[in-house]
C-alpha cells in the first residue's frame, strides 16, 4: 500500500506493508540515522519525532502515522551546519561509538523544545528511555545542558558559542592554563 507521510518537511507517499513499522519504512527510504536496535522499544536507538513528539519508530506502526509530519535526525542539521544540540554532542564528546546518539539527539531535541532549562535530573529523566551501552552518561547529560546554554537566546554562533547582544558572544570554551595568558582553549 502506499502510504502519505512528511518526513523532514518533503512530503513523500511511500510503500508500505500493514506489517511495517515506521522504523522499517524510515530505513526502507534512505533515513538510517534512526538505528534498529531491539525491536521491542528498549533501547531508544530508533527515536524520531512524530507530529513533534518523541517516538520509538520501531514499534510504532507505519500505518499509525499516515499523514504525520515525521523529523528524523538527517532532518536536524547538516554536517557544516549542524543543529546546536548535535553540536553540542561534538564538542562535549557525548559519544563513543555513536550507535546510541541519533535517538540521544532527538529525545534530547524535544525535550529542550517543552523545557528549554532543564536541570540535570530532568535531563536524565528525559533520556532515561534511551539507553547507551559505552558511557555513563555524564557527557551526554553535560551535552544537553551545554545545547540548553547555547539556544537559550535562540542564536548560536557558528563556532558552537552563544551568541549574545550586538557583536559580543561568548565562547564555549575554557581559559587556557598554558604559560597563564588569558586566550580561550580551541578559539586562539
Amino acid at each position: 500500500m502506499e502510504i502519505e507521510l512528511e518526513i523532514n518537511g518533503v512530503e513523500q507517499t511511500v510503500e508500505a506493508s500493514k506489517s511495517d513499522s515506521l522504523l522499517d519504512v524510515l530505513r526502507r527510504n534512505g533515513y538510517t540515522g534512526a538505528k534498529r536496535g531491539c525491536d521491542t522499544g528498549a533501547c531508544g536507538f530508533c527515536t524520531v519525532h512524530v507530529d513533534g513528539e518523541p517516538v520509538k519508530s520501531c514499534v510504532e506502526p507505519v500505518t499509525k502515522v499516515r499523514d504525520a509530519s515525521i523529523e528524523t535526525i538527517e532532518g536536524l542539521g547538516e554536517q557544516d551546519d549542524l543543529h546546536p544540540v548535535q553540536q553540542a554532542f561534538v564538542d562535549n564528546t557525548a559519544l563513543q561509538c555513536g550507535f546510541c546518539i541519533p535517538g540521544m539527539i532527538m529525545r534530547a531535541t524535544a525535550l529542550l523544545e517543552t523545557n528549554p532549562d532543564p536541570t540535570e535530573q530532568e535531563v536524565r529523566e528525559a533520556l532515561s528511555d534511551n539507553l547507551c551501552r559505552c558511557t555513563g552518561y555524564k557527557k551526554i547529560v553535560e551535552a544537553v545542558l551545554d545545547a540548553a546554554e547555547r539556544m537559550d537566546g535562540g542564536t548560536v554562533a557558528a563556532d558552537g558559542g552563544k551568541a549574545v547582544e550586538g557583536n559580543e558572544r561568548v565562547a564555549n570554551s575554557t581559559e587556557c592554563a598554558v604559560n597563564d595568558c588569558d586566550c580561550m582553549e580551541g578559539g586562539q
